[in-house]
């Protein structure tokens, strides 16, 4: 699987996800060299929406920033996570294709099982294809 990877600082939970990512077979799209968190979230986020690559990954202090970034660009769904749980239902329940996360409150080892639980989260749940749906229409105004 492509992933798009973002960050704004590098740190032990940074270098965690990255390495984890490269070592479990997925192919590390590197979309910005951007420093600065607004156009990291969005750089993640165009590669997505462009096909560049299948899902993004985005980190910055505390998630949120490249997560509003990201969800800026149309079609995108960014979910931020703290947790595996939330990051596997944000792909079932909100088909999210960006996954959000703090590079200052995650353990490594947490940051990795997130990211794990987002990458096999299952398909979107069909009995949410209207509120997906929906979000779109929310773009367009």
């Amino acid at each position: 699987m492509r992933i798009a990877f973002g960050t704004d600082d590098e740190n032990e939970t940074t270098r965690a996800v990255r390495e984890h990512l490269a070592g479990a077979g997925h192919e590390v799209v590197a979309a910005t060299t951007a420093r600065q968190w607004p156009e990291i979230g969005a750089a993640v986020g165009r590669a997505v929406v462009d096909g560049r690559a299948d899902l993004g990954v985005v980190m910055c202090w505390t998630g949120t920033g490249t997560a509003i970034a990201a969800n800026k660009v149309p079609g995108v769904r960014a979910a931020l996570a703290w947790e595996p749980w939330i990051a596997r239902h944000s792909r079932l329940w909100n088909d999210a294709n960006v996954l959000a996360l703090s590079l200052k409150r995650l353990a490594p080892d947490v940051a990795v099982e997130v990211v794990d639980a987002f990458l096999a989260g299952p398909a979107a749940d069909p009995s949410e294809a209207e509120n997906i749906a929906r979000l779109s229409d929310l773009e367009r105004g």
